[in-house]
């Protein structure tokens, strides 16, 4: 699946980010998240996430603005060129899946999803 979903987008001309980035951009909120935040979620340190934050930053991605329950944080929100991306992805990941519904059968597919997000509650439980 992420094969498919990198191969797809930088077909589409977003080849500049890389699945350690892509994992941090897939935990943003809707609203924005504080730096501390994603690295909890993601279980890195706060200096590695800051450094791939950076990346997205200079790629356009993502984009740093004060907090508005706190003047003193910052949040790392989804910017223009990250908002255009999402649906790129998410068409490609229904590809892939109604490629595999084709294989697999609907009840296999189905058990398939259940199977995958009872491991992702041990696995990433922060989603």
């Amino acid at each position: 699946m992420e094969a498919r979903v990198f191969a797809g987008l930088a077909a589409a001309g977003f080849d500049d980010f890389t699945p350690a980035q892509a994992r941090v951009f897939q935990r943003l909120a809707p609203q924005g998240s504080r730096l501390t935040e994603l690295a909890a979620q993601a279980g890195l340190t706060k200096q590695t996430i800051g450094f791939l934050v950076d990346q997205l930053e200079r790629a356009g991605y993502v984009e740093r603005v004060p907090d508005p329950r706190d003047g003193r944080a910052r949040l790392v929100r989804i910017a223009e060129r990250g908002r255009r991306v999402i649906p790129l992805a998410a068409g490609i990941v229904a590809e892939v899946e109604a490629e595999w519904t084709d294989h697999l059968g609907g009840r296999r597919m189905e058990q398939l999803r259940g199977i995958l997000a009872d491991l992702r509650t041990v696995t990433d439980p922060y989603r």
